[in-house]
């Protein structure tokens, strides 16, 4: 009896024995290995054996990439506007023995150190910079905080704030003056369209004007010519009619005095202001005019040669 439960006992030995010797690391980890209590090599991520009693699993390293949540605070800024702030952190250990020996609570720690730079940053500007250059504060606190965890095996990848919230009686400030200023900037937009419709107006009537100016200056121009065109022609026809006078012919005068007293009652009787036109007139002097127009186109066709004064053609000659 005694013998099995001895047996036993060293049955239960060895298997506990066989279990502190064989380890098994999983992936994305790494443990350290201490002797009596002291650091000796890190374990990577596989099958290891350990001897027993003397050789032990310090602590469980997680080698992969984590995420710390970063706890609202309360921050001052510059100008003493208070905002509450809070983030992400993402790292990665690198080196496990000094993640494990060098820091007593390394997610503490972190959370500690990005907190300090944080209210650091933020307290170095005015609010209204602290909100619009979140980029520039996740820049300076990951370098800070990545310097001062390199001891550590730790390397900070990424920091990000996720919220900068100030105050609702400033937030409610802001948003008054974010509307002013936008009344401010749509009054000016309005000023300056009016503005710039007066300008064109303006240049449009201005160049309306020129336009019509030359328009004028172009038909005056074309009147002179033309009224200078008609005095030509008038003083042409006066000169062949004096010279018709000067060569004997005196109906040419009675042809020059008919045709403007013609033109003169004309204008007379299509004047706007005239319904009837009375006037005394001899008909005689008209028609005497007349007669001496009609003896002059018979003088000029009795100047032309005749159809049987012209000379034979060729097949008539012979």
């Amino acid at each position: 009896m005694m013998g099995g439960i001895l047996a036993a006992v060293v049955l239960f030995a060895l298997v506990v024995l066989v279990a502190k010797a064989v380890r098994m690391v999983p992936q994305g980890y790494e443990w350290t290995v201490e002797a009596f209590g002291k650091y000796t090599h890190t374990l990577s991520p596989g099958l290891h054996f350990l001897m027993p009693i003397y050789q032990g699993v310090g602590r469980k390293v997680n080698m992969m990439e984590q995420v710390l949540e970063v706890p609202s605070q309360d921050v001052i800024t510059k100008d003493n506007a208070v905002v509450k702030v809070d983030g992400v952190v993402f790292f990665q250990v690198l080196d496990a023995a000094k993640a494990a020996y060098e820091v007593a609570t390394l997610e503490i720690a972190i959370l500690n150190l990005v907190m300090t730079n944080i209210r650091t940053a933020i307290g170095s500007m005015d609010l209204d910079e602290s909100l619009s250059k979140r980029d520039e504060i996740n820049a300076k606190v990951l370098v800070a905080v990545d310097q001062a965890t390199h001891p550590w095996g730790i390397k900070v990848n990424r920091i990000e704030l996720k919220d900068i919230a100030p105050p609702r009686d400033l937030v409610e400030s802001m948003a008054r003056q974010m509307k002013a200023e936008r009344e401010k900037r749509a009054n000016i937009l309005e000023a300056e369209g009016l503005r710039q419709a007066a300008i064109l107006k303006a240049e449009g009537e201005k160049q309306s004007v020129i336009l019509e100016a030359e328009g004028n200056r172009e038909a005056a121009f074309r009147a002179a010519e033309a009224r200078e065109r008609q005095a030509e022609a008038e003083a042409k026809a006066t000169q062949l009619v004096s010279d018709a006078i000067s060569g004997g012919n005196v109906q040419a005068i009675n042809y020059f005095v008919a045709q403007k007293y013609i033109e003169a009652f004309k204008s007379l009787a299509e004047a706007p202001n005239q319904k009837f036109v009375m006037m005394p007139m001899e008909a005689s002097g008209i028609v005497g005019s007349l007669a001496g127009i009609a003896e002059l186109a018979k003088e000029a066709l009795d100047r032309q040669p005749s159809a049987t004064s012209r000379p034979p053609l060729p097949s008539q000659r012979s």
